[in-house]
């Protein structure tokens, strides 16, 4: 799988992903490409929550997650993330640990477990 990035001005700096362009920009007219980094987590995790509860018929009305993220105060690199599942009023108390072990299937945090190599070239 190839992502294309180019450089259409400014401080813009676009992904193409398939038939999808994926904006970025460093003066606060699209997400900067580490904001787009952390809503990979909490959007991942939010797609295998959504699939638990549509796949169970459970409501997902004034369902969200909220993502905090604690950093370390002198490299400013984050070192802990955390997902707050805000669940509906009436989602069932026996599937509270499940949804939970739902979001943990989330691609994107098993691949920061298992981070892969990259490797940086020119051509």
């Amino acid at each position: 799988m190839d992502m294309k990035v180019t450089f259409p001005g400014n401080l813009a700096v676009n992904a193409q992903y398939g038939p999808m362009t994926i904006e970025t920009n460093q003066d606060g007219s699209a997400p900067p490409p580490f904001a787009l980094f952390l809503a990979s987590i909490a959007t991942c995790a939010g797609i295998y929550v959504l699939s638990f509860c549509k796949q169970r018929g459970l409501s997902t009305e004034g369902l969200e997650i909220t993502q905090r993220m604690t950093s370390d105060p002198l490299t400013h690199m984050i070192k802990q993330i955390q997902l707050d599942i805000k669940l509906p009023a009436d989602f069932p108390e026996k599937y509270r640990e499940a949804v939970i072990r739902a979001a943990d299937q989330c691609a994107v945090k098993k691949h920061l477990l298992q981070p892969p190599q990259i490797d940086i070239i020119t051509s």
